[in-house]
């Protein structure tokens, strides 16, 4: 299973927003922290937002925060909504014209391994990808750490 740079783009604005907590952030500062073309995170940034996982707010002091809480965002889920293309092979796709489809047994072997796939996705949260080094992982990032 290959997910796409999509997919990743989305996974970090999300880990990003989480660990900001109730602070804003933009889009460039979350390009600038990855390491990341500001583009491709617009587009993303958008969908996330069309799809609620994240509220945006525009003009001087506008910025991007979580719309649900890290434990309400399955990664099953944003995988699912994130990835357009889930068939692994030609005959798992709509567009199949694969002429051995109707004899050959790849086509259930991989269904059932994307669905293994998936359902190990959908035990977790955002949440989970924080745990306990939330800490950690705003160093990396580079965001700093308000004290409680």
């Amino acid at each position: 299973m290959h997910l796409t740079r999509y997919t990743d783009y989305a996974l970090r604005v999300l880990i990003y927003l989480a660990v900001k907590g109730e602070e804003r952030a933009t889009i460039h500062e979350i390009a600038e922290s990855f390491g990341v073309s500001r583009n491709h995170l617009m587009k993303v940034v958008q969908d996330l937002s069309h799809r609620g996982y994240i509220t945006t707010i525009r003009g001087k002091n506008g910025g991007m925060l979580l719309n649900r809480s890290p434990q309400e965002i399955s990664l099953g889920a944003l995988v699912r909504d994130t990835e357009h293309e889930l068939g692994l092979v030609e005959c798992l796709r709509d567009s199949n014209e694969c002429i051995i489809t109707p004899a050959c047994r790849l086509k259930p072997i991989l269904n059932e391994a994307l669905g293994a796939f998936l359902a190990v996705l959908d035990q977790y949260t955002l949440a989970d990808m924080l745990g306990k080094r939330q800490p950690q992982l705003a160093r990396l990032m580079q965001i700093p750490i308000s004290a409680p």
